[in-house]
């Protein structure tokens, strides 16, 4: 009875969750909006709810996490057509096909199916999606190819084995994300904001897409690094980008991170002075040190990605990963407004060259924080990681929600708080579909204005209540 009144609040919201997840994964369509919305905005309540009444019960906290994800074991993703491609990516290299060399629709339309239920994953994934070249890099491909080797013949079965490697890589984010968090002395339980999210379980988990993945060997090659394991780290980190591209975003920030001074090096080891990350050293940077570290990443990436090295694919995927910024508009801000103004001037759209402005801005940005600033430190270096990739996101011309996840769990080690906000509202971008079936389907621009509003509302907010928020340690969310 007194474990029952200790328990019963965590307890019944957990039951709360668990109904609202069923629905959430076997009845729901993604044009149902309102149900859509409403789902959602009660799982976020029941999330901090559980937060609040559970903060010292970690292990309690950890065990609902992964039950949660074991609702959506058997269910077919109902946001996302993405992973019908990827398990047609996967079977085709099964079948001994290069999976960069052809598109979906090619056999299709010459009525050749070289692999099983090949017209439904077409059908499934679109013919958007069935009309380009595959960009997922090969580790990314190798899981596809072991959800095709377990289930050949059934949708469902390859699905369950994605699904499976994501929750999989959620258990490493939690080993080594809270091993990260202690040894920054930052609390353990701030890991829980990222693994207990509904964003997080519905968009990787429900939605099968790979960030996690990308995300577990991104966190486990920082708290390599952390620990001065930093050729271990340089080849793990080569891995995280041979699952997704972003960790590539990463690279120059490392630039002022190795450093001949031993006490400003990359293990930080005192436990008492908490701000002794955010001391700048005047000590020079270790060339030696930084070369080794980038060819690592640089030969490993290569060799990843030899096995499947032609002219052919160079162009293929080039072209493919530059549909991004040049043809693809979803969800922007920074965009839009170009957008907007190269209507009112010019009269028509300027992706062309706008997505071409961007990219520039991003890499001129990051170039800034790692030349100008001083990286010299994990809390540090996280922290602008944490914005380069924030910056990133504001100018880019697609914006996805899954794409969140790797800004939600770079904030879970800083002070900010606006990705969090930023996970909840970016549901609103599914509000797009509602002009699914009308002759010109377009984004609600009121809807996305109302969401970026909340966002950089949030994020100004957190920049002007202090000047310095990388050295207030009392501001993080605890």
């Amino acid at each position: 009875m007194q474990t029952w009144k200790l328990y019963k609040t965590p307890l019944l919201l957990t039951v709360v969750s668990l109904l609202l997840y069923w629905i959430f994964a076997y009845d729901l369509v993604r044009t149902s909006y309102t149900k859509l919305i409403v789902l959602y905005t009660l799982l976020w309540i029941v999330f901090f709810a559980l937060m609040k009444y559970s903060k010292t019960n970690l292990k309690f906290l950890t065990a609902i996490s992964f039950v949660f994800r074991a609702v959506f074991i058997l269910a077919i993703p109902n946001l996302s057509q993405d992973f019908y491609r990827f398990i047609w990516d996967g079977r085709m290299l099964l079948e001994g096909f290069n999976p960069y060399l052809f598109t979906p629709e090619s056999f299709i339309n010459s009525e050749t199916y070289p692999i099983n239920q090949a017209v439904a994953l077409y059908q499934g994934m679109g013919s958007l999606n069935g009309s380009h070249f595959t960009n997922y890099p090969p580790i990314n491909q190798f899981c596809f190819a072991i959800a095709a080797l377990c289930s050949p013949n059934s949708i469902l079965g390859a699905a369950i084995t994605l699904r499976l490697m994501i929750i999989a890589a959620d258990f490493g984010i939690l080993v080594f994300g809270k091993r990260l968090l202690k040894q920054l002395n930052l609390p353990e339980k701030r890991i829980y904001w990222y693994l207990l999210n509904p964003f997080v379980i519905i968009e990787l988990t429900g939605n099968l897409h790979f960030e996690g993945v990308m995300i577990f060997f991104l966190i486990w090659s920082l708290y390599l690094l952390h620990q001065g394991k930093w050729k271990l780290a340089a080849l793990v980190f080569a891995v995280s980008i041979s699952v997704k591209l972003i960790p590539l975003l990463f690279l120059p920030l490392f630039f002022t991170y190795f450093k001949d001074n031993s006490a400003s090096n990359t293990v930080e080891k005192s436990t008492t002075q908490k701000t002794n990350d955010y001391i700048k050293s005047n000590s020079r940077i270790d060339y030696k040190r930084l070369i080794i570290f980038y060819s690592i990443i640089g030969v490993t990436t290569l060799l990843l990605f030899a096995p499947f090295f032609s002219l052919d694919f160079v162009n293929n995927y080039t072209e493919t990963v530059a549909l991004w910024f040049n043809n693809f508009e979803f969800n922007a801000s920074v965009y839009y407004i170009a957008r907007y103004f190269g209507y009112f001037f010019r009269g028509y759209n300027e992706i062309a060259i706008i997505g071409k402005i961007l990219p520039i801005l991003v890499f001129l940005f990051i170039m800034g924080l790692a030349i100008l600033k001083k990286n010299h430190s994990t809390k540090v270096l996280i922290h602008h990681m944490l914005f380069a990739f924030a910056v990133y996101l504001f100018l880019s011309t697609t914006v996805h929600p899954w794409y969140l996840a790797t800004l939600l769990i770079l904030s879970v080690f800083t002070a900010f708080k606006f990705p969090l906000v930023w996970s909840f509202v970016i549901i609103l971008s599914y509000l797009s579909y509602l002009n699914i079936n009308k002759a010109e389907a377009s984004e609600n621009l009121w809807i996305i204005a109302l969401e970026y509003s909340i966002v950089f509302g949030v994020l100004i907010w957190e920049l002007l209540k202090t000047k310095k928020p990388v050295l207030k340690t009392g501001s993080y969310i605890t």
